[in-house]
């Protein structure tokens, strides 16, 4: 997922109008991959970074020195009321508790008429970059859960939230992200992790199981190497 993710970063950074003199806030920045973005345009010390994870936030100190990195989460943001220009949250709102809570936290720490975006990926129009590993896991277990009820992971949505959270002057937008596979393996091999909703589903299979699941995104999956397009949800609007 991360290198699906990091070919979203500037362009959500670019949909937020991140510029020079900007300081800006990264929620929910896992080990970094929007972060970098943002040191690069930016320089360290404009760049603050938030996320729940106690080794997220150490991995992100670790690569990012200068960066001002707190554990917490977006509903409860450690930081004063407009103390940045924008706060961006990419593949974050789906797995906030309370997305409309976290959104207004962006908003509140945002300064009035700076930039609130966030991104979250079609997984409620079937082009994720985990769609096509749900339909082969729902063609031979149609109980199989998937990722398109998260929050944010359908048309409109993601709008939707940002208007309950208070913003104004809402924009939608779609950012999308190619990848190049250089072996079916090498696309699989991180499902096996265990990370996230589509590792830990594989991790709950038993071997035969795993072994069809495995065989069948195979068979649904052009021959190698092969390049695959995963769109993302976008919106932003002013605090």
């Amino acid at each position: 997922m991360g290198r699906y993710s990091r070919l979203l970063s500037p362009q959500l950074a670019d949909l937020a109008g991140v510029r020079g003199g900007h300081r800006v806030l990264d929620v929910g920045c896992g080990p970094g991959v929007l972060t970098a973005e943002l040191v690069a345009r930016l320089g360290p010390e404009a760049v603050a970074a938030v996320d729940p994870s106690e080794p997220f936030v150490a991995a992100t100190r670790a690569r990012y020195p200068g960066v001002e990195v707190r554990q917490a989460s977006a509903e409860r943001l450690p930081f004063p009321d407009q103390a940045f220009d924008a706060a961006l949250a990419q593949l974050v709102v789906h797995f906030m508790s309370d997305p409309v809570a976290g959104l207004g936290e962006m908003a509140r720490v945002t300064r009035r008429g700076g930039v609130v975006a966030a991104c979250v990926w079609d997984h409620g129009g079937g082009e994720g970059p985990l769609s096509l590993f749900w339909e082969a896991a729902r063609e031979l277990d149609p109980d199989a859960e998937d990722e398109s009820h998260l929050a944010g992971a359908r048309e409109g949505h993601l709008a939707e939230l940002f208007e309950a959270a208070g913003l104004h002057g809402i924009e939608e937008a779609m950012l999308s992200s190619s990848l190049e596979h250089e072996s079916f393996e090498a696309w699989w091999e991180p499902f096996n992790g265990g990370v996230g909703p589509a590792g830990s589903y594989v991790a709950g299979l038993d071997a035969e199981r795993r072994a069809a699941l495995r065989e069948r995104c195979r068979a649904m999956l052009p021959a190698a190497p092969f390049t695959l397009t995963a769109r993302a949800w976008a919106a932003r609007g002013l605090a």
